[in-house]
């Protein structure tokens, strides 16, 4: 059985991730090694496509603690 610190944890790593990863990417797209030119306006670079592969793997797996530690801390005994 998991503890009730570790589903805390669990919680607060997801929680952490999904609102942390999501500010990177606007950084990210505002970045002018993002685009070959304007931005939004012009070809996404690699630099684009790789952060947003590292960002979206980050996120979904985020998603998948915080799922855990809810489920987990709800299986818990209220005691």
């Amino acid at each position: 059985m998991i503890s009730k610190s570790a589903t805390w944890f669990l919680i607060g790593a997801g929680v952490f991730n999904v609102v942390i990863w999501p500010r990177f990417a606007k950084a990210i797209v505002d970045d002018d090694r993002a685009w070959d030119g304007r931005h939004w306006h012009s070809s996404p670079t690699a630099f684009l496509w790789v952060h947003a592969v590292l960002i979206t793997v980050a996120i979904v797996i985020g998603l998948g603690v915080l799922v855990v530690g809810v489920r987990a801390h709800r299986s818990l005994p209220n005691t």
